[in-house]
């Protein structure tokens, strides 16, 4: 790949080397070398993207909708010209594949896309009055204000896209902090959006320590609005920062997707279907089908043919080859948890079929894992692997499947394959989550909402309630003046 991009931060239109906090390695983590460092903000740099966010929000909020579509499309359009050079940094910060990277940066641009129409679209409704001294109802979608914006590494310019887009669309600032290992990633978007035409303080972009910029961030009287992609555990506590200072919360947390494969699916579609987006991004993603139940009749079979499948991944450095399939993990504690995972297993606590272990040599890589008949209080069946692990669980009946499926509080996606039509329909009915998949397994477009239930979190990313999740709902009534 090309150089590294220097790092940078954006501050009320400003471009910012330096770190007043220092700076923090950026590594490689299919080589575990650093390959750039991040400046770190300070508390007083915090503060000035504050301020420029909520001076900017008065003239951005007042901005109509068609010249904030303008600009967000002209940045979509950038994104889409500049992918091949995204997708290599993304290849670099987090070890996706280059296709991967690729598809990832093209659908972002079309949820800018999407979400800037809707800043056209968006204008409220009129709701027809009870009485002759009314004259009018209007609802209207007001931008909640400046919103702060916390992005995890595995997209690295997905989740921003819909956060910024989102924002800026419903005619809101923001500032951004993305994962402190993406950094570069989530500055290439960004530039697309200064690019475009995007005026001085509307869009910020910091780094630095999770937990103290969260804090400081949430915490300020400007913020507005709060929306964080990530784990469980962090979207309670920010959560509950969130609601001590009444700014509106939208978590995007974690999930355990449950994959019912029914005795009347189309089995080799299926198993096909379930080993290739199952170790996508090294399962590192929080909609990744990862228990499989499956009807105890094609149990066997479908165990062989899934392991077989994932035996035969290529894995590798996406960097050096781009045939790779999969890719490392994010950064050495990965390989730790997937460790913990497997230790669980063996005995009358789950047969590892294949794979189970880190591979040696440099970089984070571990070997695709099929866990059979896991227990059900197992580490695998209880937690979120987010790994490239799977597990292969037999059921009696298809009630068995759901009782199983809906067994936990995680509630983000939910898959099912089934060729019997009122089957299909009753898994649709009865899967507990915020997405559910039947006979594929792809639950986002940029038309769609994303989001969970129960520990996975609440409110949705994408189609309208993408744009509605950064607006106030404002109602006006107005009578006669006189007699």
């Amino acid at each position: 790949m090309a150089a590294y991009p220097t790092l940078k931060m954006l501050i009320d239109g400003e471009w910012i080397e330096t770190g007043e906090a220092g700076t923090m390695a950026v590594v490689n983590p299919a080589t575990g070398q650093a390959i750039g460092h991040c400046p770190k903000a300070s508390p007083t740099q915090l503060d000035a993207a504050l301020k420029a966010s909520d001076e900017a929000f008065v003239i951005w909020s007042r901005t109509s909708g068609a010249d904030r579509y303008a600009i967000l499309r002209r940045a979509a359009d950038l994104l889409r010209e500049r992918a091949p050079a995204i997708a290599n940094v993304v290849t670099a910060e987090m070890g996706k594949p280059r296709a991967q990277g690729l598809g990832e940066i093209a659908g972002s641009a079309d949820v800018i896309d999407f979400l800037g129409e809707e800043a056209k679209r968006k204008g409220g409704r009129l709701i027809p009055t009870r009485g002759a001294q009314l004259i009018a109802q209007m609802v209207t979608h007001e931008p909640v204000g400046p919103a702060v914006l916390l992005t995890p590494w595995n997209f690295p310019v997905n989740l921003p896209a819909k956060k910024i887009a989102g924002a800026l669309a419903a005619g809101c600032t923001a500032i951004l902090k993305p994962a402190e290992n993406t950094p570069a990633s989530a500055q290439l978007l960004v530039e697309c959006f200064v690019d475009a035409g995007l005026p001085k303080g509307v869009l910020n972009l910091v780094y630095g320590d999770p937990g103290p910029v969260s804090e400081h961030l949430i915490a300020a009287p400007s913020t507005r609005k709060v929306s964080f992609t990530g784990s469980t555990a962090v979207g309670k506590q920010l959560g509950a920062l969130a609601a001590s200072h009444m700014k509106r919360f939208t978590p995007e947390l974690g999930g355990h997707a449950p994959v019912i494969v029914s005795k009347h699916a189309d089995f080799e579609r299926a198993v096909a279907m379930c080993a290739a987006t199952k170790f996508r991004n090294a399962g590192q993603v929080c909609v990744s089908p990862t228990r499989f139940l499956v009807d105890k009749t094609i149990y066997d079979q479908f165990v062989a043919e899934f392991a077989a499948r994932a035996g035969k991944l290529k894995i590798g450095d996406p960097g050096e080859d781009e045939s790779v399939e999969m890719g490392p993990l994010a950064h050495g504690r990965r390989i730790a948890a997937m460790e913990h995972v497997v230790a669980d297993s063996g005995g009358n606590r789950g047969e590892v079929v294949t794979g189970g272990s880190a591979i040696a040599g440099s970089g984070f890589f571990f070997q695709p894992t099929v866990i059979a008949n896991p227990a059900p209080d197992s580490r695998f069946m209880t937690e979120e692997p987010f790994g490239p692990i799977a597990g292969v669980v037999p059921y009696d009946t298809i009630e068995d499947a759901v009782r199983i499926a809906n067994s936990l509080r995680y509630g983000l996606a939910a898959y099912a394959f089934s060729g019997n039509l009122d089957e299909a329909h009753y898994l649709g009915r009865a899967l507990r989550a915020g997405m559910v998949g039947i006979n594929q397994l792809i639950v986002a477009s940029p038309e769609t909402p994303f989001g969970g239930v129960g520990d996975s979190g609440f409110g949705s990313e994408g189609g309208e309630e993408g744009y509605l999740a950064f607006t106030d709902t404002k109602l006006v009534m107005m009578a006669k003046a006189g007699g």
